[in-house]
């Protein structure tokens, strides 16, 4: 009963950061670009600064028909929004908030890590396939190729630090980041630069291209492509069902952003702080950390034109997984050398 009472404790408050962190991506999303293309964005919802939108946004899709088309596999084109979210959800089980604030710290989390955010393609392959329409389903199947391509250098881009740290945790992980000295202990405000940004920076910039092609999100979403698919694998879905979609998108950015905070930018450490005062400043550093990275996301959705199917394997089989297996290469022999 414990065990139980314990575990949906510790779901409720994974929720209750997951679904107002993506609110908040959201409303970046929604006016950072249109501050960047000098337009207003939302502003009704809120007053003054529209801060009320994704909520009215919210609202108006569950007040949208819930349809489910004649030609759909009933059963699984309504499971497959909950499975996408499912998989960015559990992600949140092993981030470490804090050196005691972590809902379990596995000895092997970087493979839980791996495995928990590989149902997100699977869901995402059942609704290309349930909805019964052929947009749909060149949706599921461009969608396919592209997470299972783009999983490779992911996974590949988080052995380099694996290497480095020397353990599968990521507890232990932001250990060997705040335990890292340059150049020995002097000087000592050189501590403050987060280790493994520069020593895996290959991998740093590797695992958040991949993590974009993850998401479908500009310019890699041609699952999606509105001009040429009308909305891909989300074309038939409507209601409370397409607003799980949607919010599971930008719950992956967040998720994705925490796990890169937590692997290369130190997560929730801070130099020159026990891990008392950490348990209580760690969750909003890692937060901080986390909205740095999604603003990236965002900018770089905003800035770059969609790939060519081509072009997206090309840059995922002749560049990104080489390069990471490259950067696993230079990580191993420096370790032994050094």
């Amino acid at each position: 009963m414990n065990f139980w009472l314990l575990l949906v404790i510790k779901v409720v408050v994974i929720l209750g950061v997951v679904l107002p962190a993506a609110l908040v991506v959201i409303y970046i999303e929604l006016k950072v670009p249109a501050r960047m293309q000098s337009r207003i964005g939302p502003y009704f919802a809120g007053g003054k600064y529209g801060w009320a939108q994704p909520l009215a946004d919210g609202l108006k899709f569950l007040q949208k028909e819930d349809l489910v088309p004649d030609a759909a596999d009933s059963s699984v084109y309504k499971l497959a929004p909950y499975v996408v979210l499912m998989g960015t959800v559990g992600t949140f089980v092993i981030i470490p908030f804090g050196p005691d604030l972590v809902a379990r710290d596995l000895d092997l989390g970087i493979f839980y890590l791996l495995a928990i955010s590989s149902l997100s393609t699977l869901g995402v392959l059942m609704a290309g396939w349930s909805s019964g329409n052929k947009y749909s389903l060149i949706g599921g199947l461009r969608a396919a190729a592209q997470l299972i391509a783009y999983e490779l250098p992911l996974v590949l881009a988080v052995v380099g630090v694996a290497i480095q740290a020397q353990t599968l945790s990521l507890n232990g992980i932001v250990d060997a980041q705040a335990s890292w000295e340059w150049f020995g202990s002097s000087p000592e405000w050189l501590n403050i630069v987060p280790p493994y940004l520069i020593l895996q920076i290959v991998g740093f910039v590797i695992f958040a291209t991949a993590s974009l092609a993850e998401l479908s999100r500009i310019p890699f979403d041609m699952p999606i492509a509105e001009s040429e698919l009308t909305m891909g694998y989300l074309t038939e879905y409507s209601g409370l069902r397409f607003t799980m979609f949607f919010l599971g998108e930008y719950a992956g950015m967040v998720s994705l952003a925490a796990v890169a905070s937590t692997l290369f930018l130190g997560g929730y450490w801070l130099p020159w702080v026990g891990d008392d005062v950490l348990n209580v400043l760690g969750p909003g550093v890692l937060l901080t950390k986390v909205l740095l990275l999604s603003f990236i996301f965002i900018w770089l959705r905003w800035t770059f034109p969609r790939l060519r199917e081509d072009q997206l394997q090309t840059m995922a089989w002749k560049w990104l997984i080489p390069a990471s297996l490259a950067n696993i290469l230079a990580t191993g022999l420096l370790k032994v050398v050094f």
